[in-house]
């Protein structure tokens, strides 16, 4: 049988707490902590404006908050864990005392993931798809976090066709997290929009999208305000909402089950058209 992904996954996360995924998109929000990222870098640097910003994302639809310490933009300056851990401790501890939000940590440290999870986070989301640091696994089994891993191209050599590159880099992944003991039931992919991607290498990730369902796992896509956007429609990274709400809707449409967005309202309009369309496809 064909694997659908919109029928339904039951995604377990730590502290008890789950989401539905398949029959309705959902919303993850970004909430950057940090002074560099390459669109809203330094709007949300301290604890009180984080917070701010999580309530606001949550009444404009969102159900999940992602919070980073370190941009990944490709230039980005490094910091140290000891940074990170200081910019986001306590935005999650904040968070979890505060709203009732599924909260993500934007993290590839072992240490980080571990500490936020104590603070309150469900969900650990690792850029570099637990090949960095693979003891964040271990700690995802022990906590019993739900795992976001994320395809990267970023400092290794990529195969030529752009699928089998995710098969190629995520099958290492999961094979990770499987020795970890982390169940597929916690497990959500990403396929890295942007890392180590040109324009024409995200477009066709877009056109063949579907491919990817073959991993029989839900999909969570990071499009928002990206340079390929910008490389599409000539506007800058402030600007780029209305093509990330796009592509929020081409992407539900191919199957995605999560969007990380900045504007949480504009791709919440989108995904609502989206889901009404799937809808009206089943009846």
């Amino acid at each position: 049988m064909t694997y659908n992904p919109f029928r339904n996954f039951h995604w377990t996360l730590a502290h008890g707490r789950s989401v539905e995924l398949g029959p309705r998109g959902v919303l993850m929000a970004i909430i950057n902590v940090t002074p560099d990222s390459f669109s809203d870098g330094g709007r949300f640097c301290d604890t009180a404006a984080a917070v701010a910003q999580g309530r606001r994302c949550l009444s404009d639809g969102a159900l999940i908050l992602d919070v980073g310490g370190e941009s990944t933009r490709p230039d980005a300056a490094p910091v140290s864990a000891e940074e990170e851990q200081s910019r986001i401790l306590p935005v999650i501890a904040a968070l979890a005392r505060e709203t009732d939000a599924l909260i993500s940590v934007d993290t590839y440290r072992a240490e980080t993931a571990r500490l936020a999870v104590e603070a309150g986070a469900h969900i650990v989301n690792d850029v570099h798809g637990l090949q960095r640091e693979p003891d964040i696994a271990q700690v995802a089994a022990q906590t019993g976090a739900g795992l976001c891993i994320m395809h990267t191209g970023r400092d290794r050599e990529k195969l030529a066709d752009v699928i089998e590159d995710q098969f190629h880099f995520l099958a290492r992944s999961l094979q990770i997290a499987t020795q970890a003991g982390i169940d597929r039931e916690r497990i959500v992919l990403d396929p890295g929009f942007g890392f180590a991607k040109d324009t024409e290498e995200n477009l066709e990730l877009m056109a063949r999208f579907a491919e990817l369902h073959r991993f029989e796992l839900p999909f969570l896509a990071g499009t928002s305000r990206k340079r390929f956007l910008g490389a599409v429609t000539g506007r800058e990274p402030a600007d780029r909402d209305a093509a990330t709400a796009a592509t929020t809707a081409l992407l539900r449409m191919a199957g995605v089950a999560i969007f990380r967005v900045h504007d949480v309202a504009n791709s919440r309009d989108a995904l609502m058209m989206a889901d009404a369309m799937l809808g009206a496809k089943k009846s």
